[in-house]
């Protein structure tokens, strides 16, 4: 008896437990909130095809039609995201990719469709990058030894940023990790009068396996890999220079791509950057929680909300995520 009041004395008074005992409550002290307008749905459009492609390593993901893409589109904005991220996959690729700088090209056709569509609804992004459309896969133009030549991949740049801006998009988004890359495509805009196309930098942008479905997606004819000029996974400290560069240079937007690998990186980021900063939930990401979900493995909605969670709780306050119309369903 008197061993059992010794314990009364001193068991605790503290009582975390209390905020945690009803679903109520748990609402009421959530420390971090998810809204539909901070996703963003990445899409991808593909020519010379009439009905949607399935993308096989990501499944529910499909290269659109022009037409689907329309539709997909309205979808997005029908579920109050905040934006959709086009990528375009061409018919013909070459080694300079010429297709991304052509006025007709299925990119720039496909912004000016989802613009007329919901352009006052929704912002639209689009990639600006030449690995969708180089026969050789790389982000940029190739020297005579095989490396990527960053200063002449940057005229490329610039001369894409331009026609995707001539097609009414609202944010551009250089994914190349080519350097001095937003100071160019800032430099293109302004001089051709597009002061208000704004740009989605992509400060920290890792040379991940987690990119693997989506090469798939945007049918990629790389061989070999992108680790002389993508970040490497080791590495966290060089993102904090990347992001001082990058701002430094006009970017409106930065973001830190993959997410959930590198939430650690995104953190850094977030309590360093002076303008907003976003987060990629990559295509090897959502392949392995389907994968998983469709052996049985985990909760699928319950993995697809934590997922999303954790990295606006690292710091991302927009989030790119094939999920984005899906998730904003469950948060209404």
């Amino acid at each position: 008896m008197r061993e059992k009041q010794q314990l009364s004395a001193e068991f605790p008074t503290v009582r975390p437990r209390r905020l945690r005992s009803t679903p109520a409550m748990r609402r009421l002290v959530a420390e971090t909130r998810l809204h539909p307008a901070e996703l963003i749905l990445p899409a991808f459009v593909r020519e010379g095809i009439t009905e949607p492609k399935p993308i096989t390593s990501m499944p529910g993901v499909v290269q659109h039609t022009r037409d689907t893409l329309r539709r997909a589109a309205v979808e997005a904005a029908e579920a109050g995201l905040g934006g959709i991220m086009l990528f375009g996959v061409p018919e013909v690729q070459d080694a300079v990719g010429s297709e991304g700088t052509n006025p007709d090209g299925i990119l720039q056709q496909a912004i000016r469709d989802v613009v007329a569509e919901v352009g006052d609804q929704l912002i639209v992004m689009s990639d600006l990058c030449l690995d969708e459309y180089t026969d050789h896969g790389h982000c940029g133009v190739l020297a005579a030894d095989g490396s990527v030549d960053n200063d002449a991949t940057l005229e490329r740049y610039a001369e894409m940023a331009v026609v995707q801006a001539d097609a009414g998009v609202h944010l551009v988004g250089p994914s190349g990790m080519m350097d001095g890359q937003i100071g160019v495509v800032r430099r293109a805009l302004d001089e051709a009068g597009h002061q208000d196309t704004g740009i989605l930098a992509y400060t920290a942008k890792y040379a991940s396996a987690f990119f693997g479905p989506f090469r798939e997606a945007v049918g990629s004819s790389l061989k070999g890999d992108r680790k002389a000029y993508q970040q490497d996974p080791a590495n966290a400290r060089e993102s904090l220079r990347e992001l001082e560069l990058d701002v430094a240079e006009g970017a409106d937007l930065v973001m830190v791509k993959p997410a959930m690998a590198y939430l650690d990186v995104l953190r850094q980021i977030a309590d360093a950057s002076p303008v907003p900063v976003s987060a990629y939930q990559v295509s090897g990401e959502y392949a392995m929680v389907e994968a998983a979900a469709a052996n049985g493995w985990v909760d699928r909605e319950r993995m697809i909300m934590e997922t999303l969670t954790s990295i606006r709780r690292a710091g991302a306050e927009q989030i790119l995520t094939y999920w984005a119309v899906e998730a904003a369903g469950m948060l209404r």
